[in-house]
């Protein structure tokens, strides 16, 4: 039995045969030529997928970029940049068509402006508005009987809750700055000290950034750890917990015309 890679077996049966073919006459030319030692249980599928993710004009989430094939028109495929011997009588289905690429990078493009939209907005709150928002987001992320402090003036620290992990429950306090400034590390380090020997962990919220040195400082050797989450870490939690943001379902369609054609062959 040969030693080929699926995909070189593909290319011998391909320029072998001098022809574009579909899928299951591919399938049982490898076969029949014992050009792979297939071990699944759907082997004719294994074969269909590679030819599908790396075909250029079918696209879908995911396909591969790197692509060696290209689908026609009649259900068959043929090797990427060789001349199709019947050229003339099938043509190459239309990149055109299959935009895919492009709502990706749009779907990035609006995805950038909305985070820096919520962001501006998180900036303008009210502080203490931003303590209530922050103890919010930790309990839509699981934190337990989550408080803000800020009235106790507890010590410089905003609040604190109760994170489960495994058996064990961590006491964790925060800090919020709604700054423009960058947070630099007196300020991690202050905060690190208003909670040591009090607090398991410590998270410090910003609507800005921290500096190099502040990210350097928040994890020490036999020091308590202080999580460090910036604006757009904030945004992210948002959009993963879908705290104060929707998410609306936009049906996207991608081509699998092959898959119909190849089972009429």
């Amino acid at each position: 039995m040969s030693k080929k890679t699926i995909k070189e077996a593909i290319f011998e049966v391909l320029n072998t045969q001098n022809k574009p073919l579909n899928i299951k006459e591919i399938y049982l030319l490898i076969v029949e030529n014992q050009l792979y030692d297939f071990k699944a249980e759907n082997p004719e599928h294994i074969v269909r997928t590679l030819l599908r993710r790396h075909s250029e004009n079918i696209s879908f989430p995911s396909a591969s970029k790197s692509k060696y094939f290209i689908f026609l028109n009649n259900g068959t495929f043929w090797i990427k940049d060789k001349p199709n011997p019947i050229q003339q009588k099938v043509k190459v289905l239309s990149k055109e068509l299959l935009p895919y690429d492009e709502i990706i990078d749009l779907q990035k493009k609006y995805n950038a402006i909305f985070k820096k939209t919520i962001l501006k907005q998180l900036s303008k709150i009210d502080f203490e508005d931003f303590e209530e928002f922050c103890r919010q987001l930790l309990q839509v992320y699981g934190f337990k009987n989550v408080k803000v402090t800020r009235k106790t003036r507890d010590g410089g620290i905003d609040g604190f809750g109760e994170l489960k992990i495994g058996i064990a429950t961590m006491i964790v306090a925060f800090e919020c700055k709604r700054w423009a400034n960058t947070v630099g590390r007196p300020k991690v380090s202050q905060f690190r000290g208003d909670i040591q020997g009090k607090y398991q962990q410590g998270i410090f919220f910003t609507t800005s950034k921290f500096s190099k040195e502040a990210k350097d400082s928040s994890l020490q050797v036999g020091a308590v750890p202080i999580i460090l989450i910036d604006g757009n870490g904030i945004v992210d939690l948002m959009m993963e917990k879908e705290f104060g943001v929707e998410k609306i379902e936009l049906p996207i369609y991608t081509n699998a015309l092959d898959l119909i054609l190849q089972k009429e062959q």
